[in-house]
């Protein structure tokens, strides 16, 4: 159901889904490191839908295994439907998602539905078509098209975790350095500021957009 129980101790299944190789990095990267460093607990499908060249899949492969060491158990699928070109690969694309109903997961990670990158729109669409009885985060991607929202749920994040993050995106995904906004400052100014929004104690928070979760009393 819509639910997640946090004191529930048996393995957690998360379902990571990218349009592109670094995607689920900086939308969630941070809240999935958190979740890793309880160990054994986290069992994880990590699936990259988009990367359009042989660079881009071992880079999302490398970033990906490395992020995901120590946890009970990790699918990763990286495969090559073409950038720019999602809402023109919608079936296909819907396709490979219903083939992963069967990681029964208990937590979603996908785009944000306002997202302005028609390949990240879709994908949040499809999350939703789907999934229909999950858990589902929407997270974000900051860019050039300035869509970013008004998250309602966020994960507080300690300083060593954001730089983390930050560097481990940058090391990992090389191809794409040479973009003004790929920049740690950005990824620690996004996160800053979501942690001003959220309070949070830390000083620094990660934010997702939450459409529904059923909470029992």
């Amino acid at each position: 159901m819509l639910a997640l129980s946090i004191n529930d101790r048996r393995p957690l299944k998360v379902l990571c889904l990218g349009a592109h190789s670094d995607d689920i990095e900086i939308g969630c990267g941070g809240t999935i490191l958190k979740l890793a460093s309880d160990p054994g607990r986290l069992l994880v499908s990590w699936v990259v839908l988009g990367a359009s060249t042989e660079e881009r899949a071992v880079e999302a492969r490398s970033s990906a295994s490395e992020m995901l060491q120590g946890v009970a158990g990790q699918q990763i699928s990286v495969t090559g439907f073409r950038d720019g070109h999602f809402p023109f690969q919608g079936s296909a694309i819907k396709e490979h998602l219903e083939a992963l109903k069967g990681t029964e997961p208990d937590l979603i990670f996908t785009h944000y539905r306002n997202d302005l990158h028609q390949d990240h729109r879709l994908v949040s669409e499809l999350t939703w078509q789907t999934f229909r009885d999950h858990l589902i985060l929407e997270y974000e991607v900051p860019k050039y098209d300035g869509d970013l929202g008004s998250p309602n749920l966020f994960v507080e994040l300690e300083e060593p975790l954001v730089s983390r993050k930050a560097r481990h995106i940058l090391r990992h995904f090389p191809s794409q350095n040479g973009r003004s906004w790929f920049t740690e400052e950005t990824f620690r100014a996004l996160a800053r500021l979501r942690g001003v929004e959220s309070r949070a104690s830390g000083s620094y928070a990660e934010a997702f957009y939450c459409r529904k979760l059923f909470c029992e009393l």
